[in-house]
């Protein structure tokens, strides 16, 4: 069993230029290893096996990033390649694009080139990043990788995926239900989200309406921003936030009633 930790980073400006760069590397080569699979298939009807290795000479600016996180490229484009094959309902992986794909990359553990300690951790190419750990994971757990991702707001996160041990065996053990306490949900189409069998105060959701016309104005000011100029990057970092905030209120008020 795993389970996963997200912690927000705080990189310097330095480490914010190579994880940009980590990120774009990472794009490029799905879309070039992508691109050279559908070829091959086309003259061929075989599916090709390439890796990162057979990119870095033409490509040197790929030495720069990490090699891990490159290999993590090669494995998920294979994933998706193979389980259009099996079953075509999937779909067919589709390249990646600048500006609307999702920044992000993954790094395994190998040799302790990543280490965690209470408010920082060490990536490869990145050294030390400040982090706040606002948890400790559960003891017994090995960790097995790290995925960085950047919001389109500019926040920078840290999901930790640790392998299960014996805790979380235990935990995941058959609960006793003898002593139980049942409640009753319904899906409601009108009044809130849902209804129950017991009385349970809920709090009033609508969060985008609530923040609505926060949202307008924001959105009113990007569009009369000059498309790809310093204002315009800056007004769309404040749009997004915008969006941030109604995502994590919904997402606070699903966990406090769960």
């Amino acid at each position: 069993m795993n389970i996963a930790y997200r912690f927000r980073i705080y990189p310097t400006e330095e480490q914010k230029i190579l994880l940009g760069k980590t990120f774009g590397c990472c794009r490029f080569l799905y879309n070039q290893m992508l691109n050279d699979k559908i070829q091959e298939y086309e003259k061929t009807k075989k599916m090709l096996k390439n890796t990162p290795a057979m990119y870095k000479r033409e490509y040197p600016f790929l030495k720069e990033v990490d090699s891990l996180a490159l290999a993590n490229v090669q494995l998920h484009l294979e994933k998706a390649y193979k389980n259009f094959f099996r079953d075509p309902k999937i779909g067919f992986p589709k390249f990646k694009s600048k500006h609307h794909s999702r920044n992000s990359y993954t790094t395994n553990v190998v040799n302790g080139n990543i280490l965690v300690e209470s408010k920082r951790i060490r990536l490869p190419k990145l050294k030390w990043i400040a982090m706040k750990k606002h948890r400790e994971p559960a003891k017994g757990l090995r960790l097995k990788s790290v995925t960085v991702s950047m919001e389109p707001s500019g926040k920078y996160f840290a999901s930790l995926l640790y392998e299960g041990g014996d805790s979380c065996e235990n935990q995941a053990a058959e609960p006793d239900y003898s002593t139980a306490k049942i409640l009753g949900i319904d899906y409601a189409m009108q009044g809130g989200m849902a209804v129950f069998s017991e009385e349970i105060e809920m709090e009033e959701a609508g969060f985008f309406r609530k923040n609505e016309k926060r949202l307008v104005r924001e959105q009113r000011k990007l569009s009369r921003c000059v498309r790809g100029s310093h204002n315009y990057e800056l007004q769309k970092k404040k749009v997004a936030r915008c969006h941030e905030k109604i995502r994590n209120q919904r997402r606070d008020y699903l966990h406090k009633l769960s």
